[in-house]
């Protein structure tokens, strides 16, 4: 890939700082909660889990990135933000004891982290010009298959041999439902802002394939 094709975009200095600040606090988070499950309100959460799936989910792009977009294109930050904000919020919800204290507070985490997990999904994988139906369709895709991998993982981590378990079955319910909305609702935001100009250099690599694909049709003309 020539530097010529090489699509590089400049992102705000408080994204870039926020996300590297996220991802550092975040990793410091899951350590204290291996230490301390009780002082996280982690005991019996799969605090473990969490500690490895985490940093897995958080670290993902950077690595897909160094493999395969660190020469044709500049960093994606914004997606990254949004999946590091979703491991993030999660942990520090649960370090404040929100779940607890706030009786709704379960039904937005599964509403905003699975909508900007899906949210992220579409940034980095549909060009600024994808019809509406087409990103709903992706989004909902990815958050409801999301959404029931949330559930069977944390049936099987810490609720299963809980007393929760008998309250199981409804509130699965309720969080696939809040999930699937979420994915929705943050497809339909990210379309109005794709419609409006922003956002629409999110994934410099979407760039490159296009511009890519435009050399090569010139070549074999």
């Amino acid at each position: 890939m020539s530097d010529a094709l090489a699509v590089r975009y400049e992102t705000p200095a408080a994204v870039r700082i926020v996300d590297i600040a996220a991802k550092g606090i975040l990793v410091f988070m899951l350590l204290m909660a291996v230490i301390d499950p009780v002082g996280s309100n982690l005991q019996n959460k799969a605090a473990e889990a969490r500690a490895i799936g985490y940093p897995l989910l958080s670290f993902t792009i950077p690595v897909l990135w160094l493999l395969f977009w660190k020469d044709r294109a500049s960093f994606p930050w914004v997606p990254d933000l949004l999946v590091t904000i979703s491991c993030f919020s999660d942990i520090l919800g649960n370090r404040m004891d929100l779940y607890d204290q706030i009786w709704w507070f379960d039904n937005w985490m599964h509403f905003q982290n699975t909508g900007i997990l899906a949210a992220a999904v579409v940034l980095l994988t549909m060009h600024h010009t994808t019809s509406r139906g087409r990103v709903v369709e992706r989004a909902l895709a990815f958050g409801a298959t999301a959404a029931i991998a949330w559930e069977i993982a944390e049936y099987f981590a810490f609720i299963s041999g809980h007393s929760e378990r008998q309250f199981a079955y409804t509130d699965t319910l309720s969080d696939l439902w809040w999930g699937v909305l979420g994915s929705v609702v943050m497809a339909l935001v990210i379309h109005s802002l794709w419609r409006i100009g922003w956002l629409r250099q999110a994934a410099p690599q979407l760039e490159i394939t296009a511009e890519d694909k435009a050399v090569r049709l010139n070549d074999q003309g």
